[in-house]
């Protein structure tokens, strides 16, 4: 069965919508793609706050997008998603901006931040994955160019090593030249100072070999390879050389607003910054030594498209690269990595084991397989309620693809694995909302049963069974006999799943079944 659905960008100098159908098998199909220029970084990156000006533009090109929608049936919130970037996050009236929006149009914006935009982005990436095989091989650094951030991820034999930001980007750089008020004929040189400044302190080079190839996204390049090489990008790859964008970025910088307009008949906002925006390019290029660069289709839009179809569950590769970065956090911080992992595990197993008792879909799966993977990263710090310096390090830490709020739940399921059941006392628990209360108390109501499975500490229980047997949950365990130390340690914890659940728990052997059966 089809499912239609769209999503709306809010970025730094347009609002983008697309408009696509797929099915469950992964087959995405685009409907309609409708872009409108509002340079809502010129207020965050001038002033830094978005004017009722800018807003109601917003507000009139978002109601001009709903009528579109309803043209297309589309009305059910559920398949329609709207989001902002660094423009709307770094305002200092964002909530202002988010509330005027959503009483003028009923839609919720979500402002994305930068571990959900890499996410989106490596997402984004997949779809266009068959134009561009080599990506799961050497090493690459994937960049966009935005108004406001350069957002690049590295890969490594298709492994994400790094992802991050630099704040540099075409609006940023073109309110750079506005401040400075600089004659046209230095903004060539101020534009490159200041991109060589700003790539100066990133990670990019951090390890020099092997060298790694580039791959840019972003709407001027992809105008920059249509224009010299007549090659149609939106469905398929392209290579451009260096010396070529070099040659062009310098035809661009060398005429005026104008004149690119009119030659290239583009808009207005458009033309502004293209200069600046084929500047960091350039500058992203030199940095890396590469002489060639790779362009893709790809967009933010895609990522967001492909996690809509799959309704927000995400592939299994997506979720192998969140795994890993968490182990890197773990590492990082000495954890006991064979515990940690077995635990993971074995909360893995009494999640799809438990479904119809926690009424949680496959997302929580891994908000409770990372909270497991960290649980002790706390002892680093210390072995004095531990749980709380866990929390601490997980909320403070980057783990690729998950955004701040995730990140919160995260910490939350390992403050309560132990000891002290949530109170109202506990601030960052009371001050979420019911439903990712309830998740929370749920998930540290499992993981407090995993890690009784996994008292001790010899990774001795890999197989059990879940049944509810008389308003018990039973767990058998085959193949061991004695499970005292399980059933100990299930009984300093396991208040919090019977409060959460109803159920007391009794963890019981196969040979004690087996004899049970027998009398």
């Amino acid at each position: 069965m089809m499912r239609r659905i769209a999503v709306i960008e809010i970025g730094t100098t347009s609002i983008r919508m697309a408009i696509a159908e797929g099915s469950e098998e992964g087959k995405i199909r685009t409907l309609e793609k409708l872009v409108q220029s509002v340079a809502i970084g010129e207020d965050t990156y001038s002033v830094g706050r978005i004017s009722r000006q800018t807003m109601e533009t917003c507000v009139r090109v978002l109601q001009t997008y709903q009528e579109k929608l309803r043209e297309y049936r589309l009305t059910d919130p559920q398949n329609i998603r709207v989001v902002a970037t660094s423009a709307v996050r770094e305002a200092e009236n964002t909530l202002a901006f988010v509330d005027r929006m959503y009483i003028a149009t009923g839609w919720s914006v979500h402002v994305l931040d930068a571990a959900e935009i890499h996410r989106v982005i490596y997402q984004g990436i997949q779809v266009w994955r068959n134009l561009l095989p080599a990506l799961s091989q050497d090493r690459w650094v994937i960049a966009e160019v935005g108004g406001g951030n350069t957002e690049y991820l590295m890969l490594q034999h298709g492994e994400v090593e790094v992802a991050n930001a630099v704040r540099l980007g075409s609006l940023r750089l073109s309110a750079l030249l506005k401040t400075y008020d600089a004659p046209e004929a230095q903004w060539h040189s101020l534009l490159r100072s200041h991109a060589q400044r700003a790539l100066a302190g990133t990670r990019l080079l951090t390890e020099k070999s092997p060298a790694p190839k580039l791959l840019a996204l972003g709407g001027e390049m992809r105008f920059t390879v249509e224009r010299l090489k007549g090659i149609e990008t939106t469905q398929q790859s392209a290579r451009i050389e260096l010396a070529e964008l070099e040659a062009f970025t310098n035809r661009i910088l060398s005429m005026k607003v104008d004149e690119i307009v009119h030659h290239f008949h583009i808009p207005l906002p458009d033309a502004e910054i293209l200069g600046p925006a084929l500047v960091a390019n350039t500058e992203l290029a030199r940095e890396l030594n590469v002489k060639q660069i790779h362009v893709l289709p790809a967009s933010v839009r895609d990522g967001l498209t492909r996690e809509m179809i799959d309704r927000d569950v995400w592939s299994d590769e997506l979720v192998t690269q969140i795994i890993r970065s968490a182990i890197d956090v773990g590492r990082k911080f000495h954890f006991d990595e064979s515990h940690a992992v077995h635990v993971s595990r074995v909360s893995k197993t009494l999640f799809n084991q438990l479904t119809n008792l926690h009424g949680l879909d496959r997302r929580y799966e891994l908000m409770l397989v990372l909270a497991a993977l960290l649980h002790e990263i706390g002892l680093f710090i210390g072995t004095s309620a531990y749980h709380k310096h866990s929390m601490y390090l997980i909320t403070n830490s980057e783990l690729f693809g998950i955004g701040r709020k995730q990140l919160m739940l995260i910490g939350l399921i390992t403050r309560y694995h132990r000891r002290t059941s949530p109170k109202s006392s506990h601030t960052g628990f009371t001050n979420l909302e019911r439903e990712d209360r309830v998740v929370v108390i749920k998930l540290a109501a499992i993981l407090r049963v995993a890690l009784a499975l996994s008292s001790s500490r010899n990774q001795r229980i890999h197989d059990f069974e879940c049944t509810v047997d008389r308003k018990r949950l039973v767990i058998t365990v085959p193949d061991i006999s004695d499970l005292a130390m399980e059933q100990l340690a299930l009984r300093q914890v396991g208040t919090l799943f019977e409060e959460t659940f109803g159920l007391p728990i009794l963890i019981r052997g196969q040979a004690n079944l087996a004899m049970r059966r027998r009398r």
